[in-house]
């Protein structure tokens, strides 16, 4: 599977020796590889002229229609404490368009301590469906979870996935759940197609021992010889949401120099959070994933691939990137890549599975950490950035929380990347979760300051027409 990720204890600075991703290589076939011409499209692709500032906005572009307050939920502010660490501390979801599910980490029960079973961190988190525009709590409920990633993912019919340590439970709209999977390892991400038919996860577990190793090794705690640490796989399973069979699998190896928890879980986890290796699941629909590939060494041209689980693949087209080029699935048939700009900033294109591009725009030097999050139906897609008080091309100024301005909110049109409401958010959620769009794609709802704002936009522009 390629070269082996090398972590070293998060208390130590968690600095990534070697990152591979072997899902996203090259093959290499010895011979230089020819730089083609993008593809050929059957219409320009829409350059979208929005105009973006260097610094936030003072006021929302568009006026709340209502809000709920959150402190009357049992909801408090995080500190800056969490800034920077990616530790997902809120979810906001639609039930339906009358209906919020609103859970967030309670403050001042979560557990600093690792558990001495586990070495993970434990936390409690508070659950709650309130209706609207009154805000009147319809259940509620109190979880204990483990870890700091992202734990809950809203599915159709006020159903949604909850993830905790090896395990996924499905709940309902009166936050009842059951158990629906089970994983022989941590989990430390999962994401869903936008048909919700498949779930794609990341899991650690116990690397095999190596046939041409001397020393003696365990399953559970495979020792590696020169770094004395632990030898794991970070499995990257795609499954069929409801037979839960297996449509892909890839195993990446990963090193843990200096163990601290006792199955590496937490070196794990938090050299995801920190952007180290991050989660190595591809972009993916219900039938196929991209992959974004380098034309030749040192080359910001990337070619896009889409690959179908039942074999063979599509090029879509070629973009230039001066970093890895990241990508969204927002609807079955539409995905946004995002590419790093000479200068620093972002390009974001819009493109379809047909290989058209829709529209391009580029966004602020200013902004980092860009975190999507999309509409059930796919008309709308939110963008949030942290938004510094400099350039990120500025790099003698150390990227510090006196750094930070805030995060910045925008909702774009899905098929024409119009922008329909732009807003400064505080706090700033650095792993995203404090945004939601309804399922008809015109409410969206914000956490910000102390209230949860709920918008009414216009109805968005027509999607693109499948297959093309």
């Amino acid at each position: 599977m390629g070269k082996r990720l090398h972590l070293l204890s998060p208390w130590a600075g968690l600095w990534l020796a070697v990152a591979v991703m072997p899902l996203c290589s090259t093959p290499s076939t010895g011979q230089p590889q020819p730089v083609h011409p993008p593809l050929p499209t059957d219409e320009l692709p829409v350059r979208r002229q929005h105009k973006f500032h260097d610094k936030l906005p003072e006021k929302s572009s568009v006026p709340p229609r209502f809000e709920v307050p959150a402190g009357a939920l049992g909801y408090s502010a995080p500190g800056t404490f969490y800034l920077g660490r990616h530790n997902s501390l809120v979810s906001l979801d639609f039930v339906d368009e009358n209906r919020l599910l609103f859970t967030f980490q309670v403050r001042g029960l979560m557990n600093r301590k690792v558990e001495e079973s586990s070495g993970i961190d434990k936390r409690q988190v508070r659950a709650v469906v309130v209706t609207l525009p009154d805000g009147k709590v319809e259940a509620e409920a109190q979880w204990t979870l483990h870890g700091r990633a992202r734990y809950l993912w809203m599915l159709n019919d006020g159903h949604f996935l909850l993830r905790d340590l090896d395990k996924i439970e499905e709940g309902d709209s009166k936050l009842q759940l059951k158990p629906i999977l089970h994983f022989p390892g941590r989990l430390l991400w999962l994401e869903l197609d936008p048909a919700l038919r498949l779930i794609d996860t990341n899991f650690i577990q116990p690397a095999a021992p190596r046939k041409a190793s001397n020393v003696e090794q365990s399953s559970a705690t495979a020792k590696d010889e020169n770094t004395n640490g632990l030898n794991l796989d970070v499995v990257v399973r795609t499954l069929n949401r409801e037979s839960g069979q297996t449509v892909l699998e890839n195993k990446v190896p990963l090193t843990v120099p200096s163990p601290i928890s006792p199955d590496g879980y937490q070196e794990a986890e938090t050299a995801m959070l920190a952007g180290m290796f991050r989660h190595l699941q591809l972009p993916i629909n219900s039938v196929a994933y991209l992959q974004a590939l380098r034309e030749k060494e040192n080359s910001d041209l990337w070619r896009l691939n889409l690959k179908h689980f039942s074999g063979g693949s599509k090029e879509l087209g070629r973009l230039q990137s001066k970093c890895l080029p990241t990508a969204d699935f927002i609807s079955e048939h539409e995905f946004v890549v995002t590419a790093c700009t000479p200068k620093g900033g972002w390009h974001l294109v819009a493109m379809t599975t047909g290989g058209r591009r829709l529209w391009d725009v580029e966004a602020s030097t200013h902004e980092i950490w860009p975190v999507i999050t999309r509409s059930p139906d796919g008309s709308r897609f939110a963008r949030q950035t942290v938004f510094l008080n400099h350039s990120v091309e500025d790099t003698s100024r150390p990227l510090k929380a006196e750094a930070v301005n805030g995060q910045m909110l925008k909702i774009y049109d899905a098929a024409d990347g119009k922008v329909a409401l732009e807003a400064p958010v505080s706090p700033t959620f650095d792993a995203g979760g404090n945004v939601a769009i309804s399922p008809s794609g015109r409410r969206v709802a914000l956490l910000n300051g102390t209230a949860i704002q709920v918008f009414e936009l216009p109805a968005p522009a027509s999607l693109p027409v499948p297959g093309h």
